[in-house]
């Protein structure tokens, strides 16, 4: 973690991941795309996410989740930043020359050869078949359909690790502690996800929550009765309702939302806590 001297108030606390490891060229401009900012709204034009506008200007790298290009080995060219995502990501360059984004897992170096096999070196960046990982690996941008690209494990630091693998299914734990099964012969890549330390951010300011594009959230408590459950009464008041609510009084604390009735159910062993 990189942290600053207490020049100002904001600066004593602030820390973010070290940058210092990533490659300091611009990103690949082929896999450079526009994506145009809806600050929130929904095709009506109504806020359908609070707290969202503005931000600093962006372009999305097109990442490669499916890896198909079967038996052909790739080169690291770079490991570098994306804005759109928590985990750092690497340009590969084929053996054909072509070139693509892929999610970088702790600890792949420039200059590594990676690749996808159905049954690859246990290296990690390497991607091969589920049924082909040993139990105890740590595995991470898991297809949960062959062929569909991977879905599961992919924020910074993120990992599911591999319990067993019998009767045409692989049993994974994924971070949450949930322990889901998935078909063997989709495509899971070796290791864990590059910036682990993530999650020890502390953004500082409120400015730099507006580089993000986070719009300021005012509490429940400071509002007036009409506008949220919690609002009203004099000074600072208790919650004044039994069940944590939402401004539509919603009831939002410990009510599971999962459709009981949803096909994959059957393939969750264990829920999360």
């Amino acid at each position: 973690m990189k942290t600053y001297a207490p020049t100002t108030p904001s600066k004593r606390q602030t820390a973010h991941p070290d940058y210092s490891g990533l490659t300091k060229t611009a990103p690949h401009k082929p896999l450079l795309k526009r994506l145009k900012a809806h600050a929130g709204r929904n095709s009506q034009g109504r806020i359908t996410t609070r707290h969202q506008s503005g931000g600093h200007k962006k372009l999305y790298r097109m990442i490669d989740f499916r890896q198909d290009k079967m038996n052909n080995p790739a080169r690291v060219e770079t490991i570098e930043y994306d804005p759109y995502r928590t985990a750092f990501i690497a340009l590969v360059k084929y053996k054909n020359g072509e070139k693509s984004y892929i999610l970088a897992p702790h600890g792949l170096e420039i200059g590594s050869e990676i690749i996808t096999a159905e049954s690859a070196p246990l290296k990690a960046g390497n991607r091969l078949k589920l049924r082909n990982i040993p139990v105890g690996y740590q595995v991470h941008n898991i297809e949960m359909n062959p062929g569909r690209g991977g879905q599961l494990a992919r924020s910074a630091g993120s990992y599911a690790e591999i319990l067993a693998n019998a009767g045409g299914y692989t049993d994974l734990k994924l971070s949450s502690g949930e322990v889901r099964r998935v078909q063997w012969d989709g495509y899971a890549s070796v290791g864990q996800l590059s910036n682990p330390e993530h999650s020890l951010t502390v953004v500082g300011k409120a400015g730099r929550s507006r580089w993000l594009g986070i719009r300021p959230t005012v509490r429940g408590t400071a509002m007036n009765p009409v506008d949220h459950p919690y609002g009203g009464g004099e000074g600072r008041q208790p919650r004044g309702t039994r069940k944590p609510k939402t401004l539509w009084g919603k009831v939002t604390g410990g009510r599971k939302t999962r459709n009981k009735k949803k096909w994959s159910n059957k393939m969750i062993i264990k829920r999360r806590k």
